[in-house]
This record gives structure tokens, C-alpha cells and sequence, in this order.
């Protein structure tokens, strides 16, 4: 069973590599006027490839962590397992469609191109931050397919400091791009989670 969930979320982080990889080809030939990335978001960024990359890759391929595993049943890890892969197929499908929402206004860090566009539509319709909830659904599929106390959780603890650094800047930036078109689009959408009523 083990091997087998482990299978499952190396597929998932195979299949991201995939889904971005055009996007990232479309953004290189992209003339960016404004850039805000900083040192501390570049750290922030291999903290993150370490937690949701680096020791998942070790987990599955080594015996280093397995001291840490979870200690449940094997019915337990079942249902988590098939949990887990329920959302991260979820957690695929909104990464995926942030980023045909996006198209050519897709950055993977602050930037904002030549002919940047305010997308308001298909995701964004609901969401201002799908990718980050994309994220965020990761983190718990992450913790239900790697059944380790290293691995597992510790995903949220990854994830948390971009989040919290990375959203405040990037709505400043859009603010300071799209004005009023932006903040009457933060009045009706939620950040990671749409706004009800």
C-alpha cells in the first residue's frame, strides 16, 4: 500500500511538472515591465522545494524516514490513501485550470508583463488565488499519501511562509496595476476560497 500511495503522489508532482512546463515556455518569450521578487521569496521558494519536492522524493525512494511513519491501520491507510488521492486530483485539476485561466499573465513569481491582463473569469470567477488553493489541497493530500510525521504534515509548514509573504504582495501589485477594477474584484471573490453570499 505504501508504495503504492507514494507512486500516486510522485505521479501528481510529475504531472504539475507537465501542466506548467508550456506555460513557463510561453512566460520566458514574455517582456515583464514589473518585478518584485525579492531575496527573501527566492528563500522562502527552496524551503518549499524542500518540503513538497526534496524529502518526498527521499521518502519514497529511501528507508531514512520510515521511523516516523504513522502508526495506523491498514484499513486507516486505505481510506487516507484513497482521501488523498481524491484531492490531489483535485488539487491537479485547479493548478491546471489556473493556468489556462492565466494564459499569457501567468508568472510563477511577482511579475507582471508588457500586456498584462486583470483575468476576472473561469476560476478566477470564484477565487482570486487558485493556484495557491490548488496548493493548499496539496498539502492535505500530501499528509494522507505520505503517511510519515516528517513528510506528511510538514508540508502546511512548508507551504504557510510563502503564503503568508507571497498573497499581500501580490494583491499590492495588482492593486497598484488594475486600481479600482482590482479592488472591486477582491469585494467579490474570496482568496483560497469563494466567497459565499
Amino acid at each position: 500500500m505504501d508504495r503504492l500511495l507514494k507512486a500516486v503522489y510522485l505521479s501528481g508532482v510529475i504531472a504539475e511538472i507537465v501542466i506548467r512546463l508550456p506555460h513557463e515556455r510561453q512566460r520566458r518569450q514574455t517582456t515583464m515591465t514589473d518585478e518584485r521578487v525579492t531575496a527573501q521569496e527566492r528563500w522562502v521558494l527552496a524551503v518549499l522545494f524542500l518540503g513538497m519536492f526534496f524529502l518526498p522524493v527521499c521518502y519514497s525512494f529511501t528507508p531514512w524516514l520510515d521511523r516516523a511513519d504513522y502508526r495506523w491501520s491498514a484499513q486507516a491507510r486505505a481510506r487516507a490513501g484513497g482521501a488523498g488521492t481524491a484531492i490531489l486530483a483535485c488539487a491537479l485539476w485547479l493548478f491546471w485550470r489556473a493556468h489556462e485561466d492565466l494564459g499569457r499573465n501567468w508568472s510563477p513569481t511577482l511579475q507582471v508583463a508588457e500586456e498584462h491582463a486583470l483575468v476576472t473569469d473561469g476560476v478566477y470567477r470564484s477565487i482570486r488565488h487558485p493556484m495557491y488553493a490548488s496548493q493548499w489541497l496539496w498539502c492535505v493530500a500530501q499528509s494522507l499519501l505520505l503517511q510519515n510525521w516528517i513528510v506528511g504534515p510538514t508540508s502546511f509548514l512548508f507551504f504557510l511562509p510563502l503564503y503568508l509573504l507571497r498573497v499581500p504582495r501580490e494583491e499590492q501589485m495588482m492593486i497598484d496595476h488594475f486600481g479600482d477594477a482590482y479592488r472591486a474584484y477582491m469585494e467579490r471573490t474570496g482568496r483560497v476560497v469563494p466567497r459565499i453570499g
